[in-house]
Parts: C-alpha cells; sequence; structure tokens
C-alpha cells in the first residue's frame, strides 16, 4: 500500500504552514507527489519552493464551494489523479461566555466543517467512478468532549467525528478507504492561540510522522500523541460529575 500511495497524487488542503505543511514536505520527501492548497498563494509558494519538483500549490479558501471543486478538477488535469486526500484545513478563535459570539462560531463551522464537506462533495464521485481512493478527513480531539473556550472549535471538530463514523460503511462498499484523523496538541500558529498550558504538545515534524504513518495503515482513526489521546478517550466516558472536575484541574479553567 505504501509504494502505491507515493505512486498516487495527494492533494493537501490547509498546507501553507503547521501540519499540513509539516506533512507535505514529509510526503514529498519520500518520493509522493503532492498538490497543496491553502488560501495563501504566497505561503504556498515557498512551501513548494522545498521541493518543487513533488510538490505543486493550489491556492483555495475551502469554503468556497464551487472554487473547491474547481481545485480538484485542475489538479486532476494538471498533475494526476488524485489517489489520496487529506482534508486538514481548519482554524481555530478561542470562544468561552465573555466573548461568545455567533459569527465566531458560524465562520469556525464553515471553514472546520464545511469545508471538509465542500472537498468530499468533489473527492467522492471521482474516487467512486475509479472503485477507489483514499481520504483522511483531520478533526481533533478537541470534538470528543467539550473543553473550555473551544465552544466554536470543539462542535466543527465533533461533527466531523461524527460525519466520517456516519459515511464510512458507504466508503468501504464503494471501496474509498476514509480514515479519521484526531491529534492532540500540535504546535502550530492556531494551537498558540490556546490560553491554558497543553498537556503533550507535539512539534508539527513529529505529529507528520506520525500521520504519515497512519494514512499507510488500515486504521479508521488516526490518534496521536497516543499517551495523551488514550486519556481523552477514557474522559469520554466519565460522569460529568467527575469529567468536569477533572478539566478545571488540568486546564485550570
Amino acid at each position: 500500500m505504501a509504494s502505491e500511495q507515493r505512486r498516487a497524487v495527494t492533494w493537501i488542503t490547509g498546507g501553507s504552514s503547521g501540519l499540513g505543511r509539516a506533512l507535505a514536505l514529509r510526503l514529498a520527501g519520500g518520493g509522493a507527489r503532492v498538490a497543496l492548497s491553502a488560501r495563501s498563494a504566497a505561503d504556498l509558494a515557498a512551501v513548494a519552493l522545498s521541493a518543487p519538483d513533488r510538490i505543486a500549490p493550489f491556492p483555495l479558501d475551502v469554503t468556497d464551494r464551487a472554487a473547491t471543486a474547481t481545485v480538484v478538477a485542475t489538479v486532476e488535469e494538471r498533475v494526476g489523479p488524485i489517489g489520496r486526500a487529506v482534508l486538514n484545513a481548519g482554524t481555530h478563535t478561542p470562544m468561552s461566555l465573555e466573548d461568545f459570539s455567533a459569527d465566531t462560531a458560524r465562520r469556525l463551522m464553515e471553514v472546520n466543517y464545511m469545508g471538509v464537506v465542500h472537498g468530499l462533495e468533489a473527492l467522492l464521485p471521482r474516487l467512486r467512478a475509479r472503485g477507489g481512493g483514499q481520504i483522511a478527513v483531520v478533526a481533533s480531539v478537541a470534538g470528543y468532549r467539550g473543553l473550555p473556550t473551544a465552544a466554536a472549535y470543539g462542535p466543527s471538530k465533533a461533527a466531523l467525528i461524527n460525519l466520517c463514523e456516519s459515511l464510512k460503511p458507504d466508503c468501504d462498499r464503494a471501496g474509498i478507504r476514509l480514515q479519521l484523523v484526531c491529534p492532540g496538541f500540535v504546535d502550530t500558529p492556531l494551537t498558540a492561540r490556546n490560553p491554558f498550558p497543553m498537556p503533550d504538545l507535539m512539534p508539527a515534524e513529529a505529529a507528520a510522522e506520525e500521520l504519515a504513518a497512519g494514512l499507510d495503515s488500515d486504521r479508521f482513526e488516526i490518534s496521536f500523541p497516543k499517551r495523551f489521546t488514550r486519556k481523552v478517550k477514557m474522559a469520554r466516558c466519565l460522569p460529568y460529575r467527575l469529567y468536569f472536575p477533572l478539566v478545571r484541574k488540568v486546564t485550570g479553567a
């Protein structure tokens, strides 16, 4: 499977910085052909310069449904059929009681959730017609349970988890390998906005290594770092009378 994926075109959204950038460089270094998308054409071009024969930039705002379909068509025309996609584009704005805003919630849902939906809508018919392919959707452990200041971010990631769980049986029947990526805290410009200590914070390059290994596996869920994500998964089973005191202790909220 790993050799097949190296020959395929990998499309990564949210690829100008953080985990997406690190993954693009990691895959390109291993011989993959990568189509990279993000809003900033200048930032994409800078990443592509690191491996100009392997990384091709395709600027995109994933909230634009029509533009997403156009980019997918353009990638396949100019680079080749997309065999693997990593729908990673996302944003984060801390939101708590004091700054609760419908505008913030709507914007994060548009980017984090609808941005993935637009990608899936453009990709799934193509992969289905070809009889297979691979799509990885990057959610977050913040989608497992509610966390302080994540009143806008967490629901958008929880929606992605439910979306992938709902689609997986259909994708299995179509020969499409759908994977759910739930990272813990990765050191990126987005996590730098968190106003609380982040346990087991991972460098983006280490997270990209974990993600790349997961993409070459048969796992539905790819989560890292293991020590932290295991704890968060266990916390999903706690009753509220135990969960909320634990969250206050860990985050200081």
